[in-house]
């Protein structure tokens, strides 16, 4: 799993440079055959993908060749995408609801989302399909996805705690995870999505297509659609914390914080040590997690406990009137 992570994110970011020279020196090459700065060649989105790099294409030789390998790369890339994307909301049915049914039937959840994604894809090729794109585009997949990427940083390595993610992430590998990556994650990646997302902020403006200029109530749409997957966040927190045990907020929110007695790895040979059970279904707050040290130290104060509690029951006596001893697990006097 770690040399997979590793694997994939250096071949995402030498893909993506490695396009960024194929498709600049294509609006390079038309810039000067069309003697116009390379910001007025096309601007972002469809137009470039669609109109600017397949006027380029036709005059290199072998043009034909040229754009087949280009729309034969576009298909790959949106099966990519969508093979992803569809692989995550039916983990996430799968995971969340899974009754019987569904996980016998995954096959014919995995049709249905199918199904589902590509009616909803529809209006998309329609007449109008290019300024809806362009709504979802500008709203839907970027704006929100920087806030939740922001908030789940903060709230796992400020909240959860950098140190039990450390560790989790250590149970997982087999050893902590290199120092690069600590810095990374506690430091680095929340400053520079928390850039973007003020970035994003500062420089918006209202969405275009050519001269078009899209009216109010399309921008309600839009940013009706960003909020629709960043308020289920505030609004499951409001719920934890109503629901958590405690007479003030402070109270009832450090509860929320924490961990379900339920809750470690999947697996059970994992749930040892500081993933050992915690409580049992009816614990309503979760004990803190312990090493395996404190663990066995606790186990043995406890043994030696009941052991001291047995040989008190033994040794304890009660002196009788008559002077005879009366043991207290004997009720008749010995003489």
């Amino acid at each position: 799993m770690y040399r997979d992570s590793i694997i994939i994110s250096i071949t995402n970011c030498a893909t993506s440079v490695y396009a960024g020279f194929v498709i600049f020196s294509i609006l390079g090459f038309m810039a000067h055959n069309l003697n116009v700065p390379v910001s007025e060649v096309a601007d972002h989105g469809p137009g470039l993908a669609f109109v600017a790099y397949p006027e380029a294409l036709t005059l290199l030789p072998i043009s034909p060749l040229w754009s087949l390998l280009f729309f034969f790369m576009l298909i790959l890339l949106g099966l990519g995408t969508q093979f992803c994307l569809l692989e995550t909301l039916v983990t996430a049915i799968v995971d969340e609801i899974g009754t019987d049914w569904i996980i016998r039937n995954k096959t014919v959840v995995t049709f249905s989302v199918a199904i589902a994604g590509f009616l909803l894809g529809i209006p998309l090729t329609t007449h109008a399909g290019i300024y809806w794109l362009l709504l979802m585009d500008n709203y839907a997949a970027s704006f929100s996805l920087v806030i939740i990427s922001c908030i789940m940083c903060i709230c796992i390595m400020y909240i959860y705690g950098h140190r039990n993610y450390f560790k989790d992430v250590e149970m997982m590998l087999g050893f902590p995870p290199p120092l690069f990556f600590k810095v990374c994650w506690r430091f680095i990646s929340p400053v520079i999505i928390s850039f973007i997302l003020i970035f994003t902020v500062i420089q918006y403006k209202p969405i275009t297509y050519n001269d078009y200029v899209y009216p109010g109530w399309s921008l309600a749409i839009g940013f009706a659609m960003a909020l629709s997957s960043v308020i289920c966040i505030p609004i499951y927190a409001l719920y934890k914390i109503s629901r958590s045990p405690g007479t003030t907020f402070r109270e009832r929110l450090k509860h929320a914080c924490q961990p379900h007695p339920k809750w470690g790895p999947a697996l059970a040979e994992h749930r040892t040590g500081r993933y050992g059970p915690m409580g049992s279904a009816d614990t309503v707050e979760a004990r803190p997690i312990k090493e395996k040290e404190e663990l066995r130290e606790e186990h043995n104060e406890e043994e030696k406990a009941k052991e001291t509690e047995k040989k008190d029951e033994i040794s304890l006596t009660i002196q009788g009137s008559n002077g005879s001893t009366n043991t207290h697990n004997n009720p008749n006097p010995s003489a």
